[in-house]
Parts: C-alpha cells; structure tokens; sequence
C-alpha cells in the first residue's frame, strides 16, 4: 500500500473511532424509564459537593478555574479525571450535563467526594437556590454533599486518571493515562 492510502486509511479509521468512541447514542428522546446503550467511557457513583469560584477569594476560591474556562453553569472539579473531560450527573430524577473545567476538591476527596459541582447545577438538582452573594445554597438545610451518579461521555485530552476517580493526594491528576476506560455502558433514563 503506498504511503498516501496508508495516511488516508489511518486517518479514516481514526475519524470512525472518534465518533464511535466517546459519542453518546442518538438517545435524547428515549423515553423516560427506558433502558439504552450507548457508548460511553465511565459509569459510576460517588458522592458530590458545590463550588462557586468567582475569582473574588471570598468563598476560598483561588482564581480562574485550572481549565481556563469562566465559572459557568456546568463546569465541575475532580480530583484525578483530565480537564475537559464531559458527562452528566443524576440526582433524584434529574439528569445535567457537566464538563471538568477545574481541579478539586483537595482534602474531601479523600473521604469519597470525588466530584466538585458548580453551586448552580447543585441548585438545580437540589431543589435549591444559588445566593450569588455568599456563594452559596440555599433552601437545601444546609446539604453540602449528595450522593450522584455519572456517566463520562467523553475523556478529555490532557493528563489525569480516565478511570474511576481517585482522591486529589494520589497525584494521578498530573499524571498521563495511557489506558483510558471506554466500554458501552446502559443507563436507565429516570422517570419525570
């Protein structure tokens, strides 16, 4: 095979692994309750906080998210997971998507929190409402921490564990994984 067919065949083929691998299924009208497959790199649980990092050092915050994206909606932290690495959570029926734009959280994860959500999308699954002048939750008697599921979608490019999370003090955010989990995974929608 000549070098060019061989260039073009390689690309080819990664061009079809991309859009396979990491790409949810044609599911978002499924209905609710129902089970679907799709191919996904990482299910799992674990238990989640909130954050709100606007760059003020009023809440603890240390300045822009390491991704370099503005805090947002979505934008979540994780101990080990590469930045830029896209899912969504489940809380109770409700489902939303996140990407990991920053690091964290440090000293919780330890203990199992292995997912920092943004305060808004907290909010949101809670039931609760986010204070833009403390930074805060309100309206969730003081819950800090829920217990979530997950589905990665989508590895990001950069250095961390693209496997289930690990705590902050592994190091394993610094560090590049070679052999990321990608599997098909079926998740049961939840029910309205």
């Amino acid at each position: 095979m000549s070098a060019r067919l061989h260039s073009i065949a390689m690309l080819t083929a990664s061009v079809l692994t991309a859009m396979a691998v990491g790409s949810p299924a044609a599911h978002a009208d499924a209905e609710a309750g129902s089970t679907i497959t799709q191919t996904a790199v990482l299910q799992g649980s674990t238990t989640a906080s909130y954050f709100w990092d606007d760059s003020s050092g009023r809440a603890g915050d240390t300045g822009l998210p390491a991704a370099g994206k503005p805090m947002q909606k979505g934008l979540a932290a994780s101990p080990s997971w590469p930045l830029m690495t896209e899912g969504y959570v489940i809380y109770k029926g409700k489902k939303l998507p996140f990407f990991v734009g920053d690091r964290g959280p440090g000293n919780p994860s330890n203990s199992g929190v292995m997912l920092d959500l943004d305060a808004k999308t907290f909010a949101e699954l809670t039931g609760g409402t986010f204070n833009p002048d403390t930074l805060a939750v309100d309206g969730v008697a003081g819950a800090g921490h829920i217990k979530i599921d997950y589905v990665v979608t989508k590895w990001g490019g950069g250095v961390g564990k693209k496997n289930f999370p690990v705590a902050y003090s592994t190091g394993a955010w610094a560090e590049k994984d070679a052999s990321p989990v990608v599997r098909p995974v079926s998740v049961k929608l939840p029910a309205n």
